[in-house]
């Protein structure tokens, strides 16, 4: 059974045209520390201040302290549950609260 390259060529084409190309892209960092409910992270050298940082379980925190080489975040959830080495991904969404009722007559220190 002989097939030539054409054919090769075609079968290859229709494959990689039904390929799906659903990428990701995220900037992520490593947890280098974590302790007091701050983490301290390397590899998202782009985080913006305040800035809300997704980690593992669901947990989220806000970039606070940016450095040239590192980034310290406050925890905003249990900060037993992250440990060294964890990976976190920035959202590129900056912390905001909604405005109304519930907001009425509270003392926002911004």
């Amino acid at each position: 059974m002989t097939i030539k390259a054409s054919e090769i060529s075609k079968i290859i084409k229709e494959q990689l045209g039904d390929y799906p190309l659903d990428v990701d892209v995220a900037e992520v960092g490593t947890v280098v520390s974590v302790g007091d409910g701050i983490a301290r992270l390397h590899g998202i050298e782009g985080a913006m201040a305040t800035e809300m940082l997704e980690f593992p379980n669901g947990i989220f925190g806000i970039a606070l302290n940016l450095e040239e080489d590192s980034v310290g975040s406050v925890l905003l959830g249990e900060s037993t549950h992250i440990k060294e080495g964890d990976t976190v991904k920035r959202t590129g969404r900056v912390m905001s609260v909604p405005v109304g009722d519930a907001m009425l007559g509270r003392v926002v220190n911004a």
